[in-house]
């Protein structure tokens, strides 16, 4: 994968095809292979740009003193966009990483011309109740330690497979445990990620958001049990121009469970009038 050095340490990407950017942003605890079921199809027409963000499951600790609040990450993605010279950007997000684009959207659109956000945290729910929990590991000693040796179990499949209307691949969920159970920097990160959550900075995010001039695709898995049909709602009432599609049949991992419908909504222009 290529990587490029950024002030909060090194990030590594894929990048494929060719044409209008499009951004594809993963959450807490996995990685840009989230998406691997989607890249193939958009980058027929696309170049498509896939971050390994510090969300837990990145390759490359962060330099000590990175800034991994939710605002940071936002900022990191700016420059990230900056250092690659992405323009007129596609920014489409899941789960954390949606709650990430809201930020992105609200304090650094310059780069961005297209908005889409697939099931992910917003408002109140950020993180959603069932997952606050998690918050603790890293104020606990040991905490993050214990959490890695606990994601080898094969419980962590069932908690992935919640998230999932289709089946995961064991494979893909050894890639996204693998980095933190090895690597005590990784480690580090996500828990300054994790202590450092909070709604307010989707309500903060959100306000902005009200204001928000580009255009926007909701693509909402029906089924997802973490995520309310409530918020996708509010957020096609409070963003203007925001269009609001439902995927049958769809969880919170989207681009794993309808990768075929969310790459034709992220490719027809219609979808996001």
């Amino acid at each position: 994968m290529p990587q490029v050095q950024l002030p909060q340490g090194t990030i590594h990407y894929g990048d494929s095809g060719s044409g209008p950017v499009v951004l594809l942003v993963h959450g807490l605890l996995v990685n840009g292979s989230l998406w691997e079921r989607v890249v193939p199809l958009l980058a027929e027409d696309f170049r498509v740009v896939v971050p390994d963000l510090p969300l837990g499951s990145h390759p490359e600790a962060m330099h000590p003193d990175a800034d991994l609040s939710p605002a940071g990450v936002a900022r990191l993605i700016a420059d990230f966009m900056d250092a690659l010279d992405l323009a007129d950007v596609t920014l489409v997000g899941n789960d954390t990483g949606g709650a990430i684009c809201q930020l992105v959207a609200a304090d650094h659109p310059e780069r961005l011309a297209r908005l889409a956000l697939t099931n992910c945290d917003a408002y109140e729910n950020f993180l959603p109740p069932a997952f606050r929990p998690l918050q603790l590991l890293p104020r606990i000693p040991g905490g993050m330690w214990l959490a890695a040796r606990a994601m080898a179990l094969p419980v962590s499949r069932w908690v992935f497979g919640l998230l999932a209307a289709t089946p995961i691949p064991p494979a893909l969920v050894d890639g996204w445990v693998g980095p933190a159970r090895r690597d005590p920097g990784v480690r580090h990160d996500v828990g300054k990620v994790l202590r450092r959550i909070t709604a307010r900075d989707t309500m903060r995010a959100i306000a902005v958001l009200r204001g928000f001039d580009r255009p926007t695709l909701l693509a909402w898995g029906r089924d997802d049990p973490f995520f309310a049909a409530s918020h996708p709602e509010r957020l096609a009432t409070d963003i203007p121009g925001a269009r609001l599609v439902w995927i049958e049949g769809a969880k919170t991992f989207v681009p794993l469970d309808a990768p075929a419908r969310l790459a034709e909504l992220i490719r027809d222009p219609d979808a996001t009038l």
